[in-house]
């Protein structure tokens, strides 16, 4: 049982790992895609 919930905890804290990973990545390169967009303008 107990090894069991550790596995779900361990699985649950991967994934928001990975997911806070890939949100930031994507958020990073949307900062580059409108700073690109702001210099061209200007």
């Amino acid at each position: 049982m107990s090894s069991k919930k550790a596995m779900k905890q361990a699985q649950k804290q991967a994934f928001a790992k990975h997911r806070s990973n890939i949100v930031n990545s994507r958020f990073k390169l949307k900062n580059k895609i409108s700073i690109n967009k702001k210099n061209k303008k200007s």
